[in-house]
């Protein structure tokens, strides 16, 4: 019985697609270029360096709508710095509701 079951899982598991999500550097790309492998990806990783902070590289997940979220989160515009616009805008998943110890937005 045990056997069975660790070969459904195994066979599970090699039949699923890789779900590899691609990384890629801001600076080295222009605005449409970011916006082109978002679109043609769905959800990416982006790097780029702090504004406020020397030598300290920020990165998220970008995603093309709203579909690429989690339940509860929604696209919100968001922008990156690129080689050539300093404000490229993107959408990032984020909270519908916001939570704090002192409240809740919902």
């Amino acid at each position: 019985m045990l056997k069975t079951t660790f070969m459904i899982v195994l066979a599970t598991l090699a039949a699923s697609p890789a779900s590899a999500i691609s990384r890629y550097e801001t600076p080295a790309m222009n605005c449409a270029a970011v916006q082109s492998a978002i679109d043609r990806e769905g959800a990416v990783i982006l790097r780029y360096p702090s504004t406020r902070v020397r030598d300290m590289t920020l990165y998220d997940r970008y995603v093309r709508s709203a579909r690429q979220c989690e339940i509860g989160e929604y696209a919100a515009r968001n922008s990156v710095p690129t080689r050539d616009v300093e404000n490229c805008q993107v959408y990032r998943c984020e909270p519908r509701c916001r939570q704090s110890p002192l409240s809740r937005d919902c």
